[in-house]
């Protein structure tokens, strides 16, 4: 097995994680805080816009089985990465678009696959592609939530 890990924020982490999940390949996801200023925040801490993190999904797979290029492919159909800082009725910096890589290869993949996606939208992508920091793992009642809650998606 070649597990490595891959991040992504794309507004509420919740549906992103779910979606990750059902990718063949994907072992785990985490969800949790990332590209911000404080150490060890809370969600409460996140949700005043304060913090510079972003809600993030932690994913690990086997590149055996899925590419992290196919990950990041995913990626772009999981959320509107033209839309900077929010994500549907989710407004603030903590929503925001980012992917976090954690080698020079996740980089160049990562800005490849950037550069393919803008073709299918007409407006510019505002997605970051930062380097990884610190992840922060979220409360244990954010992990899986819509799982728990019996549902699939965000959208009530």
């Amino acid at each position: 097995m070649n597990r490595q890990t891959a991040t992504f924020a794309a507004g509420c982490f919740w549906g992103v994680e779910a979606d990750f999940r059902d990718i063949p390949g994907v072992l785990d996801t985490e969800v949790g805080y990332l590209g911000g200023n404080t150490q060890n925040p809370t969600y409460r801490d996140v949700c005043t816009d304060q913090t510079g993190h972003a809600e993030a999904v932690q994913v690990t797979f086997d590149a055996d089985e899925v590419s992290y290029d196919t990950l990041v492919d995913a990626f772009w159909s999981l959320h509107n990465p033209t839309e900077r800082n929010r994500q549907g009725p989710d407004v603030g910096s903590q929503y925001r678009s980012a992917i976090f890589y954690e080698d020079p290869a996740q980089h160049a993949a990562a800005e490849a696959s950037k550069a393919r996606a803008q073709a299918r939208f007409s407006r510019p992508i505002a997605t970051e592609i930062v380097p990884h920091q610190t992840f922060y793992r979220a409360e244990d009642y954010h992990q899986r939530y819509l799982e728990k809650q019996g549902r699939r998606t965000c959208r009530i």
